[in-house]
């Protein structure tokens, strides 16, 4: 559980240094990753800790969206300073050369053809990407290739 620890780590330095919006973020992953344990009745696989933390960095980019739309650029603050907290225990990002050759990969290891078989690639090839590469960008990208 090395993110778990990573969090009681940094929560206390947050704590020691009173860096409020900090501490704040961190006790709300660490609340997040609690609820999925109960949900599940058991400890989470670091898989499922960066599924729980990239939903979690999907709703800062939504709630930032819909913040900037409305004008409430305290609220988009507070949302950026979160996702910036919830970004540091994500591995770091695949480039976008190395997403479409693992596409590319995937395709041919499910044997797809057509997007129809978009559902068959996707459940392949999220587990392999889970907290690496944007969901939504990876739906696309795989979309694309399966339509030339």
């Amino acid at each position: 559980m090395e993110i778990n620890n990573k969090l009681n780590e940094e929560m206390i330095l947050a704590a020691k240094s009173k860096d409020k919006i900090r501490l704040s973020a961190i006790r709300m992953i660490k609340t997040s990753l609690h609820n999925k344990e109960i949900s599940l009745l058991r400890p989470l696989n670091e898989g499922e800790i960066l599924q729980v933390l990239s939903s979690m960095i999907k709703q800062r980019k939504d709630s930032i969206e819909q913040f900037a739309r409305g004008g409430r650029t305290d609220l988009v603050d507070q949302e950026e300073a979160e996702l910036k907290v919830i970004q540091e225990f994500m591995p770091a990002q695949m480039s976008e050369n190395d997403v479409d050759a693992l596409i590319k990969k995937t395709i041919a290891e499910a044997g797809a053809v057509s997007i129809k078989d978009m559902g068959k690639v996707m459940k392949l090839l999220m587990p392999k990407l889970a907290g690496m590469a944007d969901g939504k960008l990876v739906g696309e990208k795989v979309k694309a290739f399966l339509s030339e």
